[in-house]
């Protein structure tokens, strides 16, 4: 394999500062603001989907709303001047509307809208008038993506295999990987690809076969397609995704699929160069056979198409994270989001030298991208004070501009009135001497030569990292009087793959340290009141909140969201069967292992009042773990309660759920830490 080094790192004078990010409340204004409450969650609005005009003048994005009244969330399609202005919504109220997308020649704007009895189908408006939709695709349970043709004559629509199971029967299982979140019991239906020409209105499926296929591209040609898709022998026990390449116009019966990356490992997020004879993707790889695939550090990588080796643009050396690669209109760069140590940049990776750019940092969590024709990026960036909004990096900048520049201001007049809270990052060592980086947000007001009940809040994702992001859940917890601290411990992304493999076949154990580690610190520090201490979590930070009650008292109170207690109970009730299997080995071969990292082993040892709290349907970390750990706690004469919202899966999506449970994490910590 092929590789640049990417020791070199240019950073542009591009930082971000607070007046091009728009801050909305000076020092002096502060003392008039309200506190954030629950209610101002269905208040905030989320931005986008950006996409720029083929002719760069204009952005289109969307504008999602939640309905807590209705249970539902409404998105419009709006639209802005790239150079700056009035922005103007394009679709009407009561929509429901996603994925926007220009026609190569901007005549018209495409995107997806669902329903009920149709599942999600795509429209197109006629942007020269009328601004009536029109329905394209009428397919059975809806699409699940499409793109047009570079002439704009065809559509690539990703669609799901028709369910031929008998509904009123049971449910026949074969498969090694029978369960996923949000779906439920998997049988062979598949997501392949299909071309739909809009002249003739006839559609052809060009792939086949017991694989989904996904990430689908076309060539700038308009010739060939670029896919993902693990086509192993047993696509459900490995990670082993390749790129591949169909011709548009061949049925699948007629055409076999061309295997273009080789690697072990993933590869996927295709993008074709303008060249049309490379393509740029993000690939992960590694020699071990202990490893995850999630844990491992996605590299950007080049593959000219016919050669077996790829051209690896990003190294060991960068060793972070990247995702959504996009090429520069000229193909001499990939734009990528890097995570990197609390922050989430917009980066820039040279196709000739793979040399490293970043482009935008700070204290940002940059999102979606979108690159104009002359170069410019469309970004959406959040920052602890400012929930997503739309940014320019101009490509050709005025000089002394400030850069990005700010395109929407969508939440403005909410957040107008409101006060939040900064931020404070902190950096210490833990037990052997690694430096942990701390985020730590401060109540209204704050004095530090008081004491306040404090709140450790821990991430999910276990090898995700907390960054710059805005986060509504902990600026309510500081509205409400707490100081709320935010440790990112071994185990977290941003910190390279060593500092995630910290926690490899080790939960509870570093992580644990580092809580206690950072809870000692901002003790130390003088505003924190050692005897009034929360801690909690979600997902990942539920099951870490498990073990740290086990391991110390000094806890006044935690919450444990959609948590694991016994990890062997939930096997094969879950969907990890490759993550267990590689990390950890079958449970009957390596028991000892699957209990040492089971908090429900030491549940006994639990004093703290704990909540316990997950969906009904959550198949990613089973409601099963939160019973067990709530019936042992009942058992043994401990403070608990469980609540289980019904139907709800991992996220609890529902809004009034979602009051519920903001309610729930208020009331917990009043009673039990507060006091």
């Amino acid at each position: 394999m092929k590789t640049y080094s990417s020791s070199k790192l240019t950073l542009l004078s591009l930082l971000l500062v607070g007046a091009a990010l728009g801050t909305h409340t000076s020092a002096q204004e502060a003392e008039t603001l309200r506190p954030l409450a629950v209610d101002d969650y269905f208040a905030i609005q989320s931005v986008g989907s950006p996409i720029v005009s083929p002719d760069g003048a204009w952005v289109v994005y969307t504008v999602s709303t939640k309905d807590l009244e209705n249970d539902r969330t409404e998105s419009r399609l709006w639209s802005v001047p790239t150079a700056g202005g009035e922005a103007r919504p394009i679709t009407a109220k009561g929509w429901g509307v996603g994925s926007p997308s220009w026609t190569p020649d901007g005549q018209y704007l495409a995107f997806t809208a669902r329903s009920d009895d149709q599942g999600s189908q795509l429209f197109r408006l006629d942007l020269r008038g009328g601004g009536e939709r029109v329905q394209i695709t009428n397919v059975e349970g809806g699409i699940g993506g499409y793109k047009w043709s570079p002439d704009g004559k065809r559509l690539l629509l990703s669609i799901r295999d028709k369910n031929t199971d008998d509904p009123s029967g049971p449910w026949v299982i074969d498969r090694l990987v029978f369960k996923q979140d949000y779906v439920g019991y998997l049988n062979h239906q598949r997501t392949h690809l299909y071309v739909h020409d809009l002249e003739a209105k006839t559609t052809i499926q060009i792939t086949d076969g017991d694989y989904d296929d996904y990430g689908a591209t076309w060539s700038p040609d308009g010739s060939r397609i670029a896919f993902v898709s693990n086509r192993t022998a047993e696509p459900d026990a490995s990670s082993n995704t390749d790129i591949w390449l169909v011709d548009p116009d061949t049925p699948y019966d007629q055409q076999e699929p061309v295997r273009v990356t080789t690697n072990p490992g993933t590869d996927d997020s295709p993008i074709w160069h303008p060249d049309g004879e490379r393509i740029g993707y993000l690939m992960t790889y590694t020699d071990r056979t202990d490893i995850p695939a999630s844990y491992l550090q996605s590299k950007v990588a080049i593959i000219r198409i016919g050669e077996d080796e790829p051209v690896l643009l990003t190294t060991e050396a960068l060793d972070r994270k990247a995702w959504d690669p996009t090429f520069s209109p000229d193909g001499s760069q990939i734009y990528v989001q890097l995570e990197d140590d609390g922050q989430v940049q917009l980066a820039a990776v040279s196709v000739a030298d793979g040399e490293l750019s970043r482009l935008i940092t700070g204290q940002v969590q940059v999102g979606a991208t979108a690159v104009a024709p002359d170069g410019s990026v469309v970004v959406a960036i959040s920052k602890p004070r400012l929930p997503e909004d739309l940014f320019v990096l101009d490509a050709n900048p005025p000089a002394g501009s400030e850069q990005p520049r700010r395109l929407t201001d969508v939440n403005g007049e909410l957040l107008n009135s409101i006060w939040l809270s900064d931020v404070e990052e902190l950096r210490f060592p833990t037990l052997d001497g690694t430096v942990i980086q701390t985020f730590v947000y401060k109540p209204q007001d704050f004095d530090p030569k008081r004491r306040y009940p404090a709140i450790l809040w821990l991430h999910g994702g276990q090898e995700s990292q907390y960054d710059y992001g805005f986060n509504f859940r902990v600026q309510l917890f500081a509205a409400n009087g707490y100081v709320v601290v935010m440790p990112n411990v071994r185990g977290s992304g941003g910190r390279g793959l060593d500092f995630a493999l910290s926690l490899n076949k080790a939960y509870g154990t570093h992580d644990v340290e580092d809580v206690i580690v950072a809870t000692d610190y901002v003790i130390a520090r003088g505003y924190v009141d050692p005897d009034r201490l929360g801690v909690g979590g979600w997902s990942s930070g539920g099951t870490l909140t498990n073990v740290v009650i086990t391991k110390t008292d000094r806890f006044a109170g935690a919450i444990s969201g959609a948590s694991v207690g016994w990890y062997t109970s939930t096997y094969g009730h879950d969907p990890y069967y490759v993550w267990w299997h590689t990390e950890l080995g079958p449970p009957w071969k390596n028991r000892d292992l699957w209990d040492s990292i089971s908090p429900f082993m030491d549940v006994e040892n639990i004093t703290t009042p704990t909540l316990f709290i997950g969906g009904e349907k959550d198949w990613n970390q089973p409601i099963i773990h939160s019973e067990q750990m709530y019936q042992a706690m009942k058992h043994l004469g401990r403070e608990t309660q469980l609540v289980v919202y019904p139907d709800a899966h991992h996220g609890i999506g529902k809004h009034s759920y979602q009051k519920d449970l903001l309610e729930r994490f208020l009331g917990w910590f009043e009673k039990y830490v507060k006091g």
